[in-house]
């Protein structure tokens, strides 16, 4: 569940009872996801889709190491 506030979004983790503070460009992260597994070249494709990326993934990777460490993503 999530909703925008001003610059952030607040994310709530059912699981863990968190709510999260996000800004961009975790919210877009997180939405582009959805509930796919994804490999970061495909989601660094789905987000290219709608967004002005970097043609490199590794800063979106960064970003998923960024949610991995607050649980709001698991890697595979």
């Amino acid at each position: 569940m999530s909703e925008p506030l001003d610059a952030f979004t607040a994310v709530f983790h059912r699981p863990s009872g968190i709510t999260h503070l996000l800004v961009s460009p975790a919210h877009e992260i997180l939405a582009a996801m959805g509930e796919d597994a994804l490999t970061v070249a495909a989601l660094h494709a789905r987000l290219a889709a709608s967004f002005d990326l970097d043609a490199e993934p590794g800063a979106l990777a960064a970003r998923l190491d960024e949610l991995v460490a607050a649980g709001l993503v698991e890697m595979l």
